[in-house]
């Protein structure tokens, strides 16, 4: 029987979660930003003291890739692969986004479509949009969000908006059949989920390989020099 360790550190919710095959044995999570470097090895730890199991039994550690934040993702992807090099074990990645749809897949109840939103900068989202029964039908993107966002699919289908890039959006996009649900965030428990599924298909990542998944890359912004006249 499989036992997978899964984290999640994509947003300001740092969580952890451990299965044997489809059965949580247990999970933790810390709302506290900026807190994934101090709390993350911490909560591996005390979710490992729970569940009663050594880290050497794990079977593979999964993590949600991204897009999210760009140091919340390098400490979960470098924690993951430190741990996978030390264990000899596989590495499960899933996407961010689809985490979220489906943690929503079981409340749309009106069979509407998804669209899980993470935060970017200013007016912009990372985000994909999938049907009522999870089939993703426009793939992940960088988003900027004005008036006519999504206005040609939302005069033929209603749409729910959620994730924590949504709550900016929501005096934006105004049509009748928008929809937004709020404090929503990606969970290791889905990730776990999602993961087994891999785990038994054998999907797992070439792990010198895998880095996150940024989407758009990360550029510092050289602060101008003061001149004097």
């Amino acid at each position: 029987m499989s036992l997978i360790l899964s984290l999640e550190t994509s947003t300001s919710v740092c969580s952890v979660a451990i299965f044997r095959g489809k059965e949580l044995l247990t999970s933790m999570e810390v709302h506290i930003e900026q807190s994934h470097a101090s709390k993350l090895a911490v909560l591996v730890e005390e979710t490992r003291k729970f569940a009663a199991i050594e880290l050497s039994n794990l079977s593979a550690i999964a993590i949600s890739l991204g897009p999210g934040s760009y140091t919340g993702l390098r400490i979960g992807t470098s924690t993951a692969k430190g741990l996978c090099y030390a264990l000899d074990i596989p590495l499960i990645s899933i996407n961010t986004l689809e985490v979220l749809a489906h943690q929503m897949g079981s409340l749309n109840l009106n069979n509407s479509l998804l669209c899980p939103m993470i935060d970017a900068r200013r007016m912009e989202v990372y985000c994909l949009l999938t049907d009522g029964k999870l089939k993703v039908i426009y793939p992940t993107k960088a988003k900027i969000i004005d008036k006519n966002a999504f206005f040609d699919l939302l005069e033929l289908h209603p749409i729910v908006f959620f994730g924590n890039g949504s709550a900016k959006c929501k005096n934006v996009i105004t049509h009748r059949n928008a929809f937004f649900i709020n404090d929503i965030y990606p969970s290791a428990k889905q990730v776990g989920i999602m993961a087994y599924h891999k785990f038994l298909n054998n999907e797992t990542e070439d792990i010198s390989k895998t880095v996150p998944f940024y989407l758009k890359e990360f550029l510092i912004k050289k602060p101008a020099e003061n001149k004097i006249a």
